[in-house]
C-alpha cells in the first residue's frame, strides 16, 4: 500500500512490469482424448471453497468465476463425456459481485490498490443477488469441513446465502446442501480454512467466531470421512486435493523480517535495528522463521501503541501477534496441514480417487517456481503471475495451472485422457 513520506517503507521489490497477457505457441498434450474405462464425468459437481468459486483479488467477482478452475476442468471435460456445468455467475450488470481490488499503480516500487465498488450484485446491504438457478459448481468462500455441517453458516455466510432459497436460509447445511445432488464425477477441494482461518489471525481462536477455529485432527478426519463416503455412496469416482502449505502463498511471505528491520533502520537513522513480536513465551526480536501477514499495517511501526512509544521496535512495546506467526506456530500449523494431507491421501486410497497434490505444487511454486511454456510462474507478489492481489486466491493463468493439476490426477487415476487446459490464454495480475 502506499505510504506517506513520515511512515517506514517495506519495498516489495516490484522493479518491473511481465506482460500479463501471453501470445507464445502452446505446448499442450497432443493425444485424442477418450473417457477411458474407468470414470463416467456426464454428471460433474465442484465442492469446495473460495478458490472452486474463482474467488481473487479479495473478492468474488465475474471475471473470476469465469476462469474458476472447476469451470476450465467441465470445459474439458466436455470432448469425453463432460455434460452441463453451470456455475452461479453474476450477471454482466453486476459484474463486479462483491467488490474486489485492483493495481492502480505502482509508486517507488510499492503496490497502490484501491477497491471496486461499482457494478456490484448487492441486492441490499449484506446479502448478494441471488442465483436461483441449478448449479454445478457448488464452490461458497469461507467454506470449512466443520461448519460445512453447520446450518446457521448459511445466514452467517453471504456467499452461501445466495444460493439458497430464502426457506433454507440457516435452516440447511452445506454438507446437506451439496449431497443431495445427482452426480457421477465430483472434485473435493476443502480444509484449507479449517488451518487459513486461525494462521490469518496470527495462530489465534477469536472468541465468538468460527472462521477462526483450529479444526482438530479428529474433528477433520471425522467430517471430511463422512463427506467422501456420502459422495462415493453409489460408487461414483472424484478427485481430491490436499491442503496447501500456509508458508507457500504470498499473504505470509512477502512481509519479511528482513523487510520490516530494513525499513525500520532507513527510517529511524539507524536508531531502531530490530522488530520485536509477542509471543506465547513472551516477547523477543523477530528472526526470519516468523512470518507475517500481508494485512500486516505497517505503518503503524514506531507510532505509541497504550500509551507506550515504539510499537515494534522495543520489548516493552513488542507487535501483536495477530499480524505475526511466530517459529513455533508455523511448526504447529504445518503439523496440523501434514496429518490433514495424511488423512486425505488414505481416505483417497481407500475409496480409489484421485488426488491432486497441491501441497506438493504450490510448495514447488514457491521454492523453485515453473515454466509453462516460456512463462515464469512463481509466488512473488504481483509479479509471480501464479497469485492475485490478496496474496491467497490464483490468478487467471493459476487457475488454468491449477485445473490441469486436476486433469493430471484425474488421467493418471482413471486411466482418462482428459485434454489439459491452454494456460497461455490467461492472464496473471492485471496491471494499470
Amino acid at each position: 500500500m502506499k505510504r506517506s513520506k513520515n511512515t517506514i517503507k517495506v519495498y516489495l521489490g516490484i522493479i518491473s512490469l511481465s506482460l500479463t497477457t501471453y501470445s507464445c505457441a502452446p505446448e499442450i498434450d497432443s493425444f485424442e482424448s477418450s473417457s477411458g474405462t474407468n470414470a463416467d464425468f456426464s454428471k460433474y459437481i465442484a465442492i469446495g471453497n473460495s478458490l472452486t468459486a474463482g474467488f481473487a483479488d479479495g473478492g468474488l467477482y465475474l471475471e473470476g468465476q469465469q476462469v474458476a478452475f472447476p469451470n476450465l476442468i467441465a470445459e474439458q471435460l466436455k470432448s469425453v463425456g463432460g455434460g452441463n456445468f453451470n456455475s452461479p455467475f453474476f450477471s454482466e450488470e453486476q459484474r463486479n459481485g462483491s467488490g474486489y481490488l485492483q493495481l492502480k499503480s505502482l509508486t517507488d516500487g510499492q503496490p497502490v490498490m484501491e477497491q471496486v465498488t461499482s457494478n456490484l450484485a448487492y441486492r441490499e446491504a449484506g446479502k448478494l443477488t441471488r442465483y436461483t438457478s441449478e448449479i454445478q459448481n457448488y464452490g461458497v468462500p469461507g467454506m470449512r469441513v466443520d461448519l460445512a455441517y453447520v446450518p446457521l453458516f448459511g445466514a452467517l455466510n453471504i456467499y452461501f446465502e445466495r444460493l439458497l432459497p430464502e426457506a433454507e436460509v440457516g435452516a440447511k447445511s452445506y454438507f446437506d446442501f451439496v449431497t443431495t445432488r445427482n452426480h457421477s464425477f465430483f472434485s473435493f477441494w476443502l480444509g484449507n480454512n479449517d488451518v487459513l482461518g486461525y494462521a490469518m489471525n496470527g495462530a489465534y481462536e477469536t472468541p465468538g467466531d468460527p472462521t477462526t477455529t483450529f479444526t482438530s485432527v479428529t474433528d477433520f478426519t471425522n467430517r471430511y470421512g463422512n463427506f467422501i463416503n456420502t459422495l462415493t455412496s453409489n460408487q461414483q469416482k472424484g478427485v481430491v486435493a490436499t491442503i496447501p502449505d500456509v508458508t507457500a502463498i504470498p499473504f505470509f511471505t512477502t512481509v519479511t523480517t528482513a523487510r520490516l528491520k530494513a525499513g525500520v533502520e532507513a527510517s529511524s537513522n539507524g536508531v531502531y535495528k530490530e522488530i520485536y513480536i509477542s509471543t506465547a513465551s513472551g516477547p523477543r526480536v523477530a528472526t526470519a522463521e516468523d512470518l507475517f501477514t500481508l494485512s500486516f499495517p505497517t505503518d503503524t511501526l514506531g507510532k505509541a501503541s497504550s500509551g507506550i512509544p515504539g510499537y515494534g521496535l522495543i520489548i516493552q512495546n513488542p507487535l501483536h501477534d495477530r499480524f505475526v506467526i511466530d517459529k513455533d506456530e508455523v511448526a504447529e500449523i504445518a503439523g496440523r496441514v501434514n496429518a490433514f494431507n495424511t488423512v486425505i491421501k488414505q481416505l483417497a486410497e481407500n475409496k480409489q480417487l484421485a488426488v491432486a497434490d497441491a501441497h506438493a505444487y504450490l510448495n514447488k511454486v514457491k521454492t523453485t517456481g515453473i515454466s509453462y511454456n516460456g512463462i515464469n510462474i512463481n509466488a512473488t507478489f504481483i509479479q509471480g503471475n501464479a497469485f492475485s492481489l490478496d496474496g491467497i486466491h490464483l490468478t487467471p493463468i493459476g487457475n488454468a495451472l491449477m485445473a490441469n493439476l486436476f486433469i493430471d490426477a484425474i488421467n493418471a487415476k482413471y486411466n482418462a485422457r482428459v485434454p489439459k487446459v491452454d494456460a497461455t490464454k490467461y492472464r496473471g495480475v492485471k496491471y494499470p
